[in-house]
């Protein structure tokens, strides 16, 4: 288990100053002396209140990606509540288990809030990834008799599961609607893949130099969170 922390804990630093563009010394000061290192770093470079709990958070996760479970459970155990049927939904979908997390969504929507707009949100991504698209679309076809404005990732999602039941034409009105400028760019990059598939390579090239175009005023933010987006526009826009 000490071996596996260390590791966890190197991992976690290395990525931090990769993300965050510390000093390129402190990697190899990290890697070479992995446990001293990587404390240095954590006190010298991380330490605030917010960061200490995502540490906390993101070794919990290499560690023991169950245990967030586990703790959920028990807590849904001592008190059957909406909001901990909610919470430990999520700690399923966060490992990725999303039949599991369907589960326990469904059971908070038998509850008074049915209709809660975040739960039947995260039901339909859920859906999507476990390509059950006819659940999909029931679920959009709720969120829309709601007032809050649909996520553009359920929009997406929207249209492409009526791309796989066949509604083609339909499915790219739907997917038109993710295509906004200076926003939605992983949605808009899942939009010109779809616009590949059916081999329609120029217009879904607009797309992507828009994209790309858009990027260069880019936060120091988003370009840490859109980098992977960032990477496979120039990807697609250079085999072209």
């Amino acid at each position: 288990m000490y071996y596996y922390f260390i590791i966890g804990l190197q991992g976690f630093c290395i990525y931090h100053a990769i993300v965050n563009k510390s000093d390129r010394y402190w990697i190899f000061v990290i890697f070479f002396v992995p446990f001293l290192g990587s404390l240095i770093y954590l006190i010298t470079q991380v330490l605030n209140k917010s960061d200490v709990e995502k540490v906390q958070g993101n070794l919990t996760a290499i560690i023991n990606p169950t245990k967030k479970v586990k703790e959920l459970y028990k807590k849904l155990e001592f008190s059957d509540t909406f909001q901990n049927k909610v919470n430990l939904a999520d700690a399923y979908f966060e490992i990725k288990d999303y039949n599991s997390a369907i589960s326990y969504y469904e059971e908070a929507k038998d509850t008074l809030f049915s209709t809660d707009f975040y739960v039947t949100s995260q039901l339909m991504e859920a859906y999507f990834y476990l390509k059950k698209y006819k659940k999909v679309i029931a679920c959009y076809e709720e969120l829309r008799t709601g007032k809050e404005k649909i996520k553009a990732k359920n929009q997406l999602q929207y249209g492409l599961a009526l791309d796989k039941l066949g509604k083609e034409s339909l499915a790219e009105e739907e997917l038109k609607k993710v295509n906004i400028s200076f926003s939605n760019y992983e949605e808009r990059l899942s939009f010109a893949e779809f616009l590949m598939d059916k081999n329609r390579n120029e217009e879904a090239k607009n797309i992507l130099k828009e994209i790309l175009e858009e990027s260069k005023h880019f936060t120091k933010d988003n370009s840490r969170i859109y980098r992977e987006t960032i990477r496979l526009v120039k990807s697609y826009l250079k085999g072209m």
